[in-house]
This record gives structure tokens, sequence and C-alpha cells, in this order.
């Protein structure tokens, strides 16, 4: 587990401020928002879409974040309430997302009340993994 940086926080500042715009407090479409850092410094921000199978909030930041050719991803944290006041970790589902595509990716979680970040490939242990 590793302390948070400057930049961390500013990656928690975008996923607030994703989900403090997107919010939907009447039907609860949209309760998380998610924004992940590129090696290159670029954050793209996603939110929950809520239906019969829905997508996470991580699930359209990093569809996002593909979409415009990123391949090299750093960190990435979701929030979710009003107000992104609380961190959330990933579901099961983007667990293996997180695996698949970036296992070296830092996770920032709450850890025993404290911010931290672990290894996405930390976070599935056992994983199943297609060999090719």
């Amino acid at each position: 587990m590793e302390t948070l940086t400057e930049k961390d926080f500013e990656l928690i500042a975008q996923a607030q401020s994703t989900i403090r715009r997107n919010y939907d407090g009447i039907n609860y479409d949209h309760t998380v928002g998610a924004a992940i850092r590129c090696r290159d410094g670029k954050i793209y921000a996603g939110v929950n879409v809520y239906s019969l199978h829905g997508a996470c909030a991580e699930q359209i930041a990093i569809g996002t974040a593909i979409t415009q050719g990123e391949r090299d991803f750093e960190a990435v944290v979701a929030v979710r309430g009003k107000d992104g006041e609380e961190i959330v970790p990933p579901c099961g589902n983007c667990r293996q997302i997180l695996y698949d595509y970036m296992p070296e990716c830092e996770v920032i979680l709450m850890i025993d009340g404290e911010k931290k970040k672990v290894k996405a490939k930390e976070l599935l242990p056992f994983a199943y993994k297609v060999e090719v």
C-alpha cells in the first residue's frame, strides 16, 4: 500500500466534480463518479449508467480513455454520493477489467480509514486469466 500524492488528490477531486455535475438523486441513475489518470497525465472521467445491465463509472472512464487511444494507465478512483464524499472500491466485474487491462494501475481506496493505493492486480487474487 502506498500513500497518496498531490496528483492522486487531484484525481479524487476530478471524480468528485464529475459526480457533482451528474448526480441523480431522483431516479438514482448516476450515483458514482470515477476518474482514471494515464501515464501522460491526462485524466478521463465517467459516471455509472444504471440499467438492467448498466455500466460502472470506472468502466465508462476506462472506455472513454481507450476510445481516445490511451493504453498506459497510472491510477483510478471511484466516489459515491451527491458530493462524491465516499471513496468506493471497484466491484468484482471492474476488478476483472482492471486486472485484464491494467494490472499495474494503482487503485485509490479507503483502507482502515485512510486513503491508500494498491495495484489493481492485488484486488483480485486467483484471477481468471485467458492464456493465448
